[in-house]
């Protein structure tokens, strides 16, 4: 049984992403972006689906990659859905 308060502290430690989206808009590959960080592709992988969280070393790296605030990329609560206007 899980209890409120491991959920709450659990849940504290999710970082979000927009990996994915930036990826998107840029046409780069889950591997490109791996060499350029110099991680292996799967850690993309990993980042992209929230089973891992990046170091801040690894975060700045990603946001210095992409040209955005670490803000843009990263964040402890979910980003709103694209094209969600509420």
């Amino acid at each position: 049984m899980i209890r409120k308060a491991d959920a709450v502290s659990a849940d504290k430690e999710t970082v979000y992403n927009r990996i994915p989206v930036l990826r998107a808009e840029r046409g780069v590959s889950r591997r490109d972006l791996a060499v350029a960080l110099g991680v292996h592709y799967q850690t993309v992988g990993y980042l992209e689906r929230g089973e891992y969280s990046p170091s801040l070393h690894l975060a700045l790296r990603i946001a210095e990659y992409f040209e955005v605030p670490v803000e843009v990329v990263f964040s402890l609560k979910p980003f709103p859905r694209i094209g969600d206007t509420s």
